[in-house]
């Protein structure tokens, strides 16, 4: 699965995890069940192997950078990179723990469980499987959409400024 698959799937489930968080009821404080099942929902849809992507993608993007201007600092650039690599993934741990912590206040334990439940069952994991393929599919039909939109729009407004006494 490329990257930017990834990130959409991870998307999509993030995006059905909370519109079924805003519609459930906000717990006070939560529970250590809680947290776990929202560890688990986080886990499940993704978020942590999209997490781990910037960190590498942050890295490869700061190697390609200084090594095209600085070719002669390749090598001892990345072992750099990969010595200092595992102190930021270890922060991704805090992002994963606040968002667990944000998505458990916005949901019961039960609803947080009922979730988990649903992407640990045959069906969730088969949701999840075809979350490549839909983010793909999206990507294609909004890609002509934007094409065939920024004709018209262009057109559009060309025609009402005309009506104006405006041209461009």
């Amino acid at each position: 699965m490329s990257s930017s698959s990834r990130k959409i799937t991870a998307s999509l489930g993030a995006a059905l995890v909370l519109a079924v968080a805003i519609a459930g009821a906000k717990a006070d404080e939560p529970t250590p069940a809680a947290l776990t099942a929202a560890n688990q929902i986080l886990q499940d849809i993704g978020v942590k192997s999209s997490l781990d992507l910037v960190v590498a993608e942050m890295l490869s993007g700061l190697d390609r950078n200084i090594t095209a201007s600085r070719p002669e600092l390749k090598d001892a650039l990345r072992q750099t990179l990969v010595a200092i690599e595992p102190e930021f993934l270890k922060e991704e741990e805090g992002v994963i723990s606040d968002t667990a912590k944000f998505l458990a206040g916005k949901m019961t334990e039960q609803e947080l469980k009922d979730v988990a439940a649903f992407y640990e069952s045959p069906t969730g994991k088969k949701f999840m499987a075809a979350q490549p393929a839909l983010a793909t599919e999206v990507r294609a039909l909004a890609g002509t959409w934007r094409q065939r939109l920024s004709t018209e729009i262009l057109a559009r407004a060309h025609e009402e400024m005309k009506k104006k006494g405006s041209d461009f």
